[in-house]
């Protein structure tokens, strides 16, 4: 049984959930910094946003073995799939219906703070279930994918956060959101670089296929550029505090990203400093922002 267990939580790959728990703090704080905060709230927009993001990289293991990619692609700390299925651990169609049940829970905690919250906020979570069920299946074969991603975990749970928390929106919450979807959109892009050849075999056409990786780290570059000048201009429009600007402090890793991106997107072992210094940026900025709006 604890084997099992541990073969589960492999399959969830936790690594990567930290990225709900840190837009959640985001769109927190900013409805803490307007004078909002449920307790409740936050941990059932936690609970729900974890689940989510669970069921969408269980979905993604599962759709990337039934197209034979996770077969051909080369493993990294930051992409490749969990391998659980390939090695034969778990049963496919366990593995399907565990993600479709993670996916269903969310959504009915969801439902349940739509009603407590206001009707504004079905929206994006019946957006959000949709692209956390079709993003692998789908969204992927289309150059959409990254943006999907982005405005999937990244703006629209900010959105959602800070609107469960306030009852409303705001053009704040909207330009402080922006810059975690272009994160993420990101953080995709990126790690799409190491796969690109297995993708296109298993019918995906992402960015990284329809640009090629010269022309897709050209994008990931101005991805990085918007995100911090949309903090630039959140604090100069006085949409946003003037110390939000902290949150520029990642640019150091950000800077390491965009190079080693350039210099070795067809390099798989010399990619991976650059795969680590965007998830650091990504964090790291989001974080930044959530403590700069606490601060404030």
């Amino acid at each position: 049984m604890s084997m099992k267990l541990k073969l589960w939580f492999r399959e969830t790959r936790p690594q990567f959930l930290l990225l709900s728990v840190m837009l959640v703090l985001v769109g927190t704080a900013v409805a803490l910094h307007d004078g909002y905060f449920d307790w409740l709230k936050f941990v059932l927009t936690l609970l729900g946003l974890l689940l989510a993001h669970l069921s969408v990289n269980v979905l993604n293991d599962y759709f990337d073995y039934k197209s034979g990619i996770d077969f051909e692609t080369q493993k990294t700390p930051f992409s490749g799939g969990s391998g659980i299925l390939t090695d034969g651990l778990l049963k496919p169609e366990s593995v399907y219906k565990f993600g479709v049940g993670c996916l269903a829970i969310a959504l009915l905690i969801g439902i349940y703070l739509t009603l407590i919250s206001g009707w504004q906020l079905l929206p994006p979570i019946i957006l959000g279930g949709l692209i956390t069920y079709f993003y692998t299946s789908y969204l992927t074969r289309w150059p959409i994918g990254e943006f999907s991603a982005g405005l999937g975990m990244g703006t629209l749970p900010v959105l959602g956060t800070y609107f469960i928390q306030t009852g409303s929106y705001s053009l704040e919450a909207f330009v402080v959101s922006l810059p975690p979807g272009f994160l993420t959109a990101n953080l995709l892009l990126l790690n799409e670089f190491p796969d690109a050849e297995p993708d296109k075999k298993g019918g995906r056409r992402n960015l990284v296929i329809t640009l090629g990786r010269r022309k897709a780290s050209r994008l990931y570059a101005a991805l990085m550029a918007m995100t911090y000048l949309c903090i630039v201009v959140g604090v100069v429009a006085k949409l946003m505090p003037a110390v939000t600007l902290i949150a520029l402090a990642s640019i150091a890793f950000a800077a390491i990203a965009v190079s080693k991106a350039f210099k070795h997107h067809d390099n798989l072992q010399q990619s991976i400093p650059a795969l680590r210094a965007n998830v650091i940026t990504v964090l790291g900025t989001d974080a930044l922002l959530a403590l700069a709006y606490i601060t404030a």
